[in-house]
């Protein structure tokens, strides 16, 4: 495969309600978007960053630096058998997954279209459905998050995963199984604890969590085993997991009974894959986590989903949640009992709308034979 061209550009989405975590609130997004043009196709991916650096130090700046000086003059330079061959390429930079994953994820968009296939067949996933669930951030109130709770499962999804933080924990959980006493529930705390606070996550037993997400250091996890050791709660990590390495040493030590694999942390679909095989190997599920993409980055998330250890509804749910309008044809969509369709047709399954990209564009470069700023 050889990459005639490639074009960076930033876009600015409001969404439709706002999203607070432990980090704060955030009410639009803005998201590098990367496209790669190879024999007639083209492969369209999604920074997947923040825009401050509170999950990672990755923000959008960052990742058009690293990309415009370092990742696409190398991917222009070369010719690639598979995708898979830019994570060895792109190895002298340290870090910075996530905008490394933009550029070789648009790379399998492309490779699937020239195979004629999915991008989730070409993964080889087997699913022709998700199960899909919700995460609902910090609300203004207890009673705004049930109402908002009672409306997710009206829609159909499968499972509630909430926001927590010191001051917004116990009680709120106390409010929602009192309300909500069946319903798969897990809370995700953003590393908003330590272990100093054991006695209060001790508490979380009394609800029959599926799981708790990274509630201590995000770049930890011996704690995390600690912790588990203290907790019935299965503990899953997120942000301090990064590759298939840091996957195998954290179920060894036991500071994790479950991992959420996303697919700008771990580098892109290569690296995503490798930690899929290890959790399966060792049998610990996996599901993949959302960073409010839009629907370029939730097309990627739906082919990875499709993976066979992917057991667990994870954060793929539909457009409409999000943005007034998505910038894919057709949009997400959730059936009545909880699930995406897997698209069938070649590459991503969902055809990105130039018009609606372009009108919500604040910067763009493109570099390449046919280059232009």
């Amino acid at each position: 495969m050889k990459i005639h061209r490639i074009e960076m550009r930033e876009i600015r989405m409001p969404l439709v309600h706002f999203f607070e975590t432990s980090f704060g609130r955030t009410t639009e997004r803005r998201i590098v978007l990367v496209r790669a043009d190879a024999d007639g196709f083209s492969g369209w991916a999604e920074v997947t960053c923040g825009e401050s650096p509170f999950y990672n130090y990755e923000t959008p700046e960052t990742a058009w630096h690293i990309l415009r000086d370092f990742l696409v003059p190398w991917t222009l330079a070369g010719e690639f058998n598979s995708p898979s061959e830019l994570a060895a390429r792109f190895r002298p930079v340290r870090g910075h997954a996530m905008a490394k994953a933009a550029l070789e994820n648009a790379l399998w968009d492309i490779e699937a279209q020239e195979k004629g296939i999915s991008l989730a067949r070409l993964i080889g996933g087997t699913r022709e459905e998700i199960p899909c669930g919700v995460s609902i951030g910090i609300q203004n109130s207890v009673e705004e998050l049930l109402d908002k709770i009672a409306r997710e499962l009206a829609a159909g999804y499968q499972r509630i995963k909430v926001k927590i933080k010191p001051g917004w924990d116990i009680e709120v959980l106390e409010r929602i199984r009192e309300r909500f006493p069946r319903v798969p529930l897990m809370a995700d705390a953003n590393s908003a604890y330590s272990l100093d606070d054991l006695p209060r996550l001790k508490l979380l037993d009394r609800f029959f969590l599926m799981m708790v997400e990274q509630p201590l250091g995000w770049d930890d996890i011996i704690d995390h085993a600690k912790l588990q050791k203290e907790i019935a709660t299965p503990i899953c990590l997120d942000e301090s997991i990064h590759t298939s390495d840091d996957a195998r040493k954290a179920i060894e030590i036991g500071a994790c009974k479950i991992i959420n694999i996303k697919l700008g942390r771990v580098g892109g679909f290569t690296g995503a894959i490798a930690m899929h095989d290890v959790c399966r190997a060792k049998g610990v599920p996996v599901w993949c986590g959302g960073m409010l993409e839009s629907g370029i980055g939730r097309a990627h998330n739906i082919a990875l989903s499709a993976l066979e250890g992917f057991t667990l509804p994870g954060d793929v749910s539909a457009s409409k949640r999000y943005w007034k309008q998505d910038i894919i044809d057709p949009e997400v969509e959730v059936s009545a009992h909880g699930t995406i369709a897997v698209p069938a047709r070649a590459g991503i399954g969902y055809a990105p709308n130039l018009g609606r990209i372009e009108r919500v564009t604040s910067r763009k470069e493109s570099f390449g034979k046919a280059a232009s700023a």
